[in-house]
């Protein structure tokens, strides 16, 4: 059991059944076709040569199918990632160890990974908001297309580095070196790509168009004419290689690792569970942070860049019948058998082809329904999705644009929930239901305070203010009533103690109604039971209401009893007069009493009302 919930792939061999294979064969035979081209693209995305593409496509495959725990999820190099890994790599480029710290961030990424599967901090990637994955990834697909233009031009840049915007202007001041065969085949590539996904979104329109541009690099001999070629691919098996474990390189790297980490995780479980929402699968995503761990690690070992959940390629293999996650494995071994018998062909694939499917790849990063959805439901969304799109664009390292989405929601949060939630429950005469009201004078002796959500010490300012509002009017009895408190802390709860303390102070009284268990003993410890009295307190009951009413009886009881109090209240009823529904019953006069209390209080007969009585007259001893 605990073997096969660390290595799911073995629980899915032992129960795999023999109609799966065709259906998983023809999944992973179709993924596999669409990786070939997007990984040789996000290798260059991320600034390595196309092959550390096919590798990871390879690796990170069967490994996170293999560990992971989403029965569709296909694992590999993805867009998003790559931009920050080129962010992460970008200072190092060039250098004699920048394959050796290449591999080293890949490991650190599934280190920190596993580390948070490990640990089951499968809700870490809640804090990251969906506003902050749609304007980063919206900023990439703007930032990779603006530096893949010279490719697609044919353009060589001077020998540098340059940020994306830095390189448009490059660009367009070398305009005039313009390669138009080069050009001609980037363009095409987009051509056919985009056009045979709106015949039918399962061709693999990229790999028809690089094979396009192939052949016709081959048969019309266009490399004479200038154009970049990809080159030879060294070996088309991936390569083991140890690790340079060198403290200076982790250092400088572990502020990149975390980012793409998280960011990592937070579209394989996003993936997954979209998926899942269709399949009906129950997910781990401790699990899944340990497959995609297991994933990068391993594939630091092989010449593997740091990768992730793919939409692209995990939506094609569900919609071609994928059923386990032998699909995802059979999908890596697929793209190792195409690239043994394809490698030598691979030399002959245009940069500008490459280009344009990098093009494509990037105007389908920016979601123009998911933009718009946030922008015209939430204003707080719009805030951190265009904060968040600006600084991936502007920002010096892409880091601090995950940074900086995620700081402004907690900012924007913090002052949302810097307000208090009080509210009065009123009784208007004439009507028989409770209702919500604003703090005002309510004109009546008896007022109810619900105090709601979590009261910590960012809204106690806020509760301070309102509760002392409520103080306005000729209030003898405040009934403070806590059910839909959630988290209460101690300067909340100080607020709350001063409040009870004035009440008491002017003669008034505090009773609490609502009280959960965990909640009583919270305000034992706060002394706040010692403060109201435990006969004051009126635990938290099924029936709707429930404690309210008994709070509202005490209440009436306290004003028609207390002394000097007479020229407050009503006269008294001729209670004996009073047609009382439960008068047949049990109980003799104080029941009925208490009956027209409530008849009088709600303005109309109460079905439940002698059981609250008795239950109160028991409790008050009336």
């Amino acid at each position: 059991m605990g073997l096969s919930s660390f290595f799911p792939l073995m629980d899915t061999v032992l129960n795999y059944k023999k109609e799966y294979i065709r259906n998983d064969l023809v999944a992973a035979l179709t993924v596999a076709v669409v990786a070939l081209p997007q990984s040789m693209a996000y290798a260059i995305i991320a600034g390595v040569d196309p092959v550390y593409g096919l590798y990871s496509a390879i690796v990170l495959s069967i490994l996170g199918s293999a560990f992971g725990n989403s029965n569709h999820l296909a694992t590999g190099p993805t867009n998003a990632i790559s931009l920050l890994i080129a962010g992460t790599m970008g200072a190092f480029a060039g250098g004699a160890n920048f394959f050796q710290m290449l591999f080293l961030l890949t490991f650190m990424v599934g280190a920190i990974q596993l580390l948070l599967g490990v640990l089951k901090l499968g809700k870490l990637v809640n804090y990251v908001s969906h506003s902050v994955i749609v304007g980063f990834t919206a900023g990439a697909g703007v930032i990779i297309a603006m530096g893949q233009l010279n490719q697609l031009m044919g353009i060589e840049l001077p020998h540098g580095e340059f940020s994306s915007l830095d390189k448009v202007i490059l660009t367009v001041q070398h305009a005039d070196q313009t390669n138009y065969i080069a050009l001609g085949l980037g363009l095409a590539t987009i051509l056919v790509t985009v056009l045979l996904k709106k015949v039918n979104r399962n061709l693999p329109g990229a790999l028809l168009g690089l094979v396009f541009c192939v052949l016709a690099v081959i048969f019309l001999d266009l490399g004479k004419y200038g154009i970049k070629l990809t080159g030879d691919i060294p070996s088309a098996i991936p390569p083991f290689g140890m690790l340079d474990f060198n403290l200076d390189y982790i250092r400088s790297l572990a502020g990149g690792a975390s980012v793409i980490a998280v960011i990592g995780l937070v579209e394989a479980v996003s993936i997954s569970k979209a998926i899942a929402a269709q399949t009906q699968q129950k997910l781990d995503s401790n699990q899944e942070f340990i497959g995609q761990g297991i994933a990068n690690i391993g594939g630091a070992f092989f010449g593997c860049i740091a990768g992730s959940g793919s939409f692209t390629r995990s939506a094609i293999a569900f919609q071609n019948g994928g059923k386990t996650r032998m699909a995802g494995v059979l999908a890596g071994i697929a793209v190792l058998v195409i690239l043994i018998f394809l490698a030598p062909f691979a030399r002959f694939i245009p940069s500008a082809a490459l280009a344009g499917v990098i093009m494509v790849v990037a105007y389908s990063m920016v979601d123009r329904k998911a933009v718009k959805k946030v922008f015209s439901s939430n204003r707080n969304d719009a805030i951190v999705l265009a904060v968040t799109f600006l600084a991936t664009i502007f920002a010096p390292d892409l880091e601090y644009a995950i940074y900086s989405g995620v700081t402004i929601s907690i900012l924007l949060l913090l002052r949302d929930t810097g307000s208090a939630t009080v509210r009065i429950l009123d009784v208007p005469d004439g009507e028989g239901f409770i209702r919500e009201a604003e703090i005002m004078d309510s004109g009546k002796p008896v007022v109810t305070i619900q105090l709601e959500g979590n009261l910590y010490f960012g809204s106690s300012v806020d509760l301070d203010e309102k509760l002392a509002r409520a103080f306005s009017g000729d209030v003898r009895v405040f009934i403070i009533k806590l059910k839909h408190v959630s988290i209460i802390d101690i300067t909340s709860l100080e607020i709350l103690e001063s409040f009870i303390k004035r009440v008491s102070g002017e003669g008034k009284k505090v009773l609490l109604c609502g009280v959960r268990g965990e909640m009583l003993k919270t305000l034992a410890r706060a002394h706040i039971v010692g403060l109201v009295g435990e006969d004051n307190i009126f635990m938290s009951e099924s029936e709707v209401f429930g404690s309210l009413i008994k709070s509202l009886v005490a209440a009436k009881l306290y004003l028609s009893a207390a002394p000097g109090l007479e020229s407050r209240t009503e006269p008294a009823p001729d209670l004996e007069s009073w047609p009382v529904p439960a008068a047949a019953l049990p109980g003799g006069r104080p029941v009925r009493k208490l009956l027209g209390i409530l008849e009088r209080l709600f303005e109309e007969p109460f079905l439940q009302a002698e059981m609250y009585a008795v239950d109160v007259m028991l409790k008050k001893n009336c």
